[in-house]
């Protein structure tokens, strides 16, 4: 989902730590009494307590987790912070606080976020393992092989090193780790949310270059697992950072906001109350006020701001089909801004967020934004993958076999490790990688059978021929786009209905090229990885294309030249045939030289006329050619021509193909196949990844014609063959 669709829901600084995005002032739920973690980590945590209570200073993430999971087994969260707590004793921040604040206010952040006991047991003891004498053994005795699991993915995330040389390796093993189970990201995430809040005590260069890699690596991770809630506030932090200039510019906007007396969206709010209470439709109406980021990104985009600018509406109701009803209502009711509609309840976005998007106009022009959902899937845009539970605990039936699969795994996470496993060296996988992170839009393309392809705006046919078919796609040798030839270099937009062509070769090479057209990285590392184990291949592509023009232009330079290039009429040059055609056709003039115009090479049974030529020649058209106007405007008298008895003929064909190894080969074979002889032939220079030939062929018969296109038609890569049409009037 876009950022602007939430803010964050997660605890606000501490005091004492960076200063933090100013929250922008509306209506919403009343919140919980935030805690001062720094007042609960000096406190007397356990003491001679009984067994059964839990310390005071978690009390606030079991009351967040409890609003959640109302019968969720505490127990384990009481053992792992007595735990975590007497590990750490003695450690202190660098902030001064005591070092057991810091998994506190990780566990509350995933706590708020309505995480499952597991994830916030191992966020509890997440720095254990790395910075006190407990070991993951002693973890794993205690709470069992999910939670060891966790504290050890996590705990070889906190060695990799962003900015080193072994950056690419490092990255990829914590991709992995993320892969197997993406509760481990969400720890990693909220753990960076809380050192990005407390940043303020590190020196400026470091909080610049902990600032980067949050925004250029955690922060669109965060966005493809759905965790909105912390990208968000990640997001306004990265920019307090790295724009100071800009973050107090929109501060102050947003100050300004807060004091105006008049409120368009509350108003909008009230209408929208009335409309759904007139429905009969059960609903709840916020006020989702835009986070920092939003704001400067509105601001660019629109300049001088209004009201409406700083927020959004949310509708929450409690069934899909209330969703669509709520939006009838808004539709009839109010002025729609239609070209603001989305609908991500149909067709989910990439990352699981499902929501309509819609816009009402009020009177004064402002425009303001509408979000509709349920309940649910206002949790799940919330908190994304973290919403969803323990997704790897097996079914009372399905025992665990050792197998660690996620059936809610978001696709692009399932394609990623397919693509660490694919990619030949690290560099290549990180280089690939960083491209990815950087699309922060997805569309959504149909293929024919319904089933949909998520790929990154901007992807082509390539992209998504290796999206559907994997590396089966090398294979692939055109498409139709919404029904039409495209080639594989075509972009691609939203909602378009991509079919993909596929040729039957099992031994078909991808060509180099398509890495110009390839912006996913399971396209260039699938291409990369044939063309690195087929160096021989490889090479021989570099030069085919060139040496099919130089085939093309051998052929060409065999072709007679015209008798008659300034023919004072103007029509177009003639050729000569290679052999005399004068018992294929007839004329009222015996005896004279007959030839057949290369313009519109007429074949029995098109209707023909002919002219006379400088030399006594007739040449022969048909009679929709162009240049058959031309001559009579000119005054040249039409000689009657006829079919003769003779069934040889000569004519021009043109195909269209798609650009593919040894196709110049496997067309002309098939054309010598037919018994047609090549006269001439001209393949001209490839665009966009298509080439156009041109054969002037003899054949012993015109009944042949038809059987020779088809056979041309039928060789991979070929989509179009037709006869030379006569050229248009001043064409």
């Amino acid at each position: 989902m876009s950022a602007e669709a939430t803010n964050s829901v997660t605890p606000g600084p501490m005091p004492g730590a960076v200063s933090g995005p100013l929250t922008p002032t509306a209506p919403r739920r009343k919140a919980r009494p935030r805690i001062d973690l720094r007042r609960l980590g000096r406190a007397a945590l356990l003491g001679p307590a009984a067994r059964d209570r839990l310390p005071d200073a978690i009390s606030h993430v079991v009351d967040a987790h409890r609003a959640h999971h109302p019968d969720a087994d505490l127990e384990p969260l009481r053992r792992a912070y007595v735990l975590a707590e007497s590990s750490h004793r003695g450690q202190m921040r660098k902030s001064g606080e005591p070092y057991i604040t810091h998994p506190l206010a990780v566990t509350l952040i995933l706590a708020e976020l309505g995480a499952e006991t597991t994830t916030l047991t191992a966020s509890l003891l997440h720095d254990t393992v790395e910075d006190t004498d407990v070991t993951l053994e002693q973890v794993g005795e205690q709470f069992g092989e999910e939670v060891r699991y966790l504290v050890d993915g996590v705990t070889k995330l906190e060695k990799v090193d962003y900015g080193a040389a072994a950056e690419p390796e490092t990255f990829r093993k914590m991709l992995v780790a993320t892969g197997n189970d993406v509760r481990v990201m969400s720890i990693k995430l909220a753990d960076r949310l809380h050192n990005m809040r407390t940043l303020g005590v590190m020196r400026p260069e470091k909080q610049e270059r902990i600032a980067k890699v949050t925004r250029d690596v955690l922060i669109p991770l965060a966005e493809r697992l759905g965790v909105q809630a912390l990208k968000t506030e990640l997001e306004d932090l990265v920019f307090a950072i790295l724009r100071p200039e800009e973050y107090a510019h929109t501060r102050e906007l947003i100050v300004q906001n807060a004091a105006r007396t008049d409120d368009p969206l509350a108003e909008v709010a009230d209408e929208v109350r009335t409309v759904l209470r007139e429905a009969d439709i059960p609903a709840e109406v916020l006020i989702r006020p835009r986070h920092f980021v939003s704001v400067h990104r509105v601001s660019r985009k629109r300049g001088r701001l209004r009201g409406s600018d700083f927020g959004r509406l949310l509708v929450l109701v409690n069934e899909d089909a209330d969703c669509y009803g709520v939006l009838g209502e808004l539709h009839t009711c109010l002025t729609p801004v239609v070209s603001e509609f989305k609908d991500f309840i149909a067709v989910p976005k990439f990352n699981l967020y499902q929501s309509l998007h819609t816009a009402v106009a009020r009177e004064d022009g402002q425009v303001v934004e509408v979000l509709i959902r349920t309940h649910q899937m206002h949790k799940v845009a919330e908190a994304g993958v973290v919403a969803l539970g323990n997704p790897y605990a097996p079914a009372s039936d399905d025992p665990a076999d050792g197998e660690r699969v996620d059936p809610t795994r978001p696709g692009w996470l399932s394609r990623l490790l397919d693509w660490q496993e694919a990619a030949p060296d690290s560099d290549h996988f990180w280089s690939t990688l960083r491209e990815d992170l950087a699309q922060d839009r997805e569309i959504t393309v149909f293929r024919p059978d319904g089933g949909t392809l998520g790929l990154p705006d901007g992807a082509t046919c390539v992209d998504a021929a290796y999206a559907q078919y994997g590396e089966d796609a090398h294979a692939c040798i055109g498409a139709r786009v919404n029904g039409r030839l495209a080639t594989l270099s075509t972009v691609l937009k939203d909602g378009d209905t991509v079919q993909l062509l596929m040729g039957q070769d099992p031994a078909s090479e991808p060509s180099r090229e398509w890495l110009e057209h390839a912006h996913t990285p399971a396209a260039r590392i699938a291409i990369q990885r044939w063309l690195a184990a087929h160096p021989a291949q490889a090479e021989a592509q570099r030069t085919e294309v060139q040496e099919d023009r130089q085939v093309g232009e051998r052929a060409a330079a065999v072709r007679p030249a015209p008798a008659d290039v300034s023919d004072p009429a103007g029509s177009a040059p003639e050729q000569a045939p290679v052999r005399p055609a004068t018992g294929n056709v007839l004329t009222d003039r015996p005896g004279v030289t007959v030839r057949l115009a290369g313009c519109c090479t007429p074949v029995r049974p098109d209707e023909i006329t002919g002219f006379a030529v400088r030399g006594g020649a007739v040449t022969v058209h048909r009679v929709e050619c162009a240049a058959v106007a031309r001559m009579k405007d000119g005054g040249r008298a039409e000689i009657g021509v006829r079919w003769g008895e003779a069934t040889e003929c000569r004519v021009t064909l043109l195909a269209e193909s798609f650009v593919r190894p040894h196709l110049l080969a496997d067309l002309t074979e098939a054309m010598a196949l037919e018994g047609a002889e090549i006269v001439s032939a001209t393949v001209e220079p490839p665009t966009q990844q298509q080439v156009r030939h041109t054969y002037t062929v003899q054949l012993p018969d015109a009944a042949h014609l038809p059987a020779l296109m088809r056979a041309m038609r039928n060789v991979a890569g070929v989509y179009d063959v037709t006869r030379a049409q006569p050229q248009t009037q001043g064409g």
